[in-house]
């Protein structure tokens, strides 16, 4: 062995640190290569039998990686984390995760709708070569290793082998919000950080569906059915796409889009409505002077067809919310038309949302997502209290904050040994 080569190996072992990962979601394998590339003994942990396992349950239907929106706009998508987290983004932008994704071997495009996708429209390809990518890191995958808490320094695991005591050097817990827990996010570790004194807000509900006061007719008549071509308007703002009619309520991207701004309208003052515009190619000027040509001996679906071009579920709609529409002259159906006010009575329950808002305070960790309250351990993704729509902007944070932990606990380590 040459000097120069005994030499670069004496560095590496005194840089070399472990590192236990605990969940292995996009957070936490993203900060897994980062950590290994830099020469950390990385070890990831995860409860389920697989990893990634809502990462792929994303990608069933075309796995939406990132937004190609300007990205002044893109950042200001994360509510009140807009302010702490655009630094995070700027670390790893979208268009750093669709060059990341392609030097995976995953090309991408963007759709219609500005939303990106692998061409190949599945999470399980990039799901195999990012983990290919892992293992040629050095990173071990432990599954069936589900973390129950802290022994002092050391972490305690439940293994089909019985219980298990790891210490590590630093510990990176990216185990996700409360969300489908069936895939592993079951924010089971809410109660054992509470008990180190870290400040947690309440998880609730992100990107989720509600349920609405609908008659038992309508939801035997309609569950199911996609109400498309509506245009939406919250104090989120307005959109437009579609939504579909679930068992006793709405869910679908467009109620996404506006999830939070009704969750928040409920919990201050118990009432939310989401105006809707039926017809969001028509004006109301239009709209009234086409109803008023309309044969008044004709039926009042037929005469909504004709002038309006309804559908049957958007005139079922109508009439569930307003059940004297018909009743209307064509002004004020018209307006009906295009401001439907429609209230929701509650959010579906947070293990059926899509994503989860709350979780460890921001004062509750340091600048390197370190938990002030347990020196050497660091946290990332959705377990932080942070919330965004549908359309890349969930992942492209998960992302980043995995990045910008490991970042930190590169650092941290770094530090320990000057």
């Amino acid at each position: 062995m040459s000097t120069e080569t005994l030499s670069d190996l004496k560095e590496l072992q005194a840089t070399r640190h472990s590192v236990a990962v605990i969940g292995g979601g996009p957070a936490g394998l993203m900060a897994a290569e980062h950590l290994a590339g830099k020469g950390h003994a990385v070890t990831v942990y995860d409860a389920m039998p697989t990893v990634g396992r809502k990462f792929l349950l994303a990608g069933k239907s075309g796995l939406n990686i990132t937004h190609s929106e300007d990205y002044a706009r893109f950042v200001t998508r994360y509510g009140a984390a807009n302010g702490w987290i655009r630094p995070i983004l700027d670390r790893m932008t979208p268009d750093a995760i669709r060059a990341w994704a392609a030097d995976l071997g995953t090309e991408t495009f963007v759709g219609s709708s500005g939303r990106v996708f692998p061409k190949a429209m599945k999470a399980s390809p990039l799901l195999r070569a990012w983990l290919r990518r892992l293992e040629a890191l050095d990173v071990t995958i432990l599954t069936r290793h589900r973390w129950m808490g802290f022994d002092g320094d050391a972490l305690r695991f439940d293994t089909p082998d019985g219980d298990l005591r790891v210490s590590a050097e630093a510990t990176l817990l990216a185990l996700g919000g409360a969300s489908w827990p069936k895939l592993g996010s079951d924010a089971a570790w809410v109660p054992v950080l509470q008990g180190q004194g870290i400040e947690i807000t309440p998880l609730r509900a992100a990107n989720c569906g509600f349920d609405c006061e609908f008659s038992e007719a309508f939801n035997a008549r309609f569950s199911g059915e996609p109400v498309k071509s509506v245009k939406a308007t919250s104090a989120a703002g307005t959109t437009q796409g579609e939504f579909v009619i679930s068992k006793g309520g709405v869910e679908g991207s467009l109620i996404y889009a506006h999830s939070a701004a009704l969750r928040d309208g409920l919990d201050a003052d118990g009432h939310a409505e989401l105006l809707m515009d039926l017809t969001p190619g028509r004006t109301v000027e239009r709209l009234t002077a086409d109803l008023a040509r309309q044969d008044r001996k004709a039926s009042f679906s037929t005469r909504l067809k004709k002038a309006a071009n309804l559908d049957g579920v958007k005139i079922a709609l109508l009439r569930e919310v307003y059940p004297a529409v018909n009743q209307r002259d064509a002004s004020g159906l018209a307006s009906l038309i295009k401001a439907l006010p429609l209230p929701v009575k509650r959010p579906r329950p947070i293990a059926e949302a899509i994503s989860t808002a709350g979780g460890i305070a921001l004062d509750a960790i340091d600048d390197r997502f370190m938990l002030r309250n347990r020196p050497g351990t660091f946290v990332a993704g959705e377990m932080l209290d942070w919330e965004a729509p549908t359309g890349g902007y969930l992942l492209t944070a998960c992302f980043a904050t995995g990045l910008a932990a490991a970042e930190g606990i590169d650092g941290w380590l770094k530090d320990k040994c000057n």
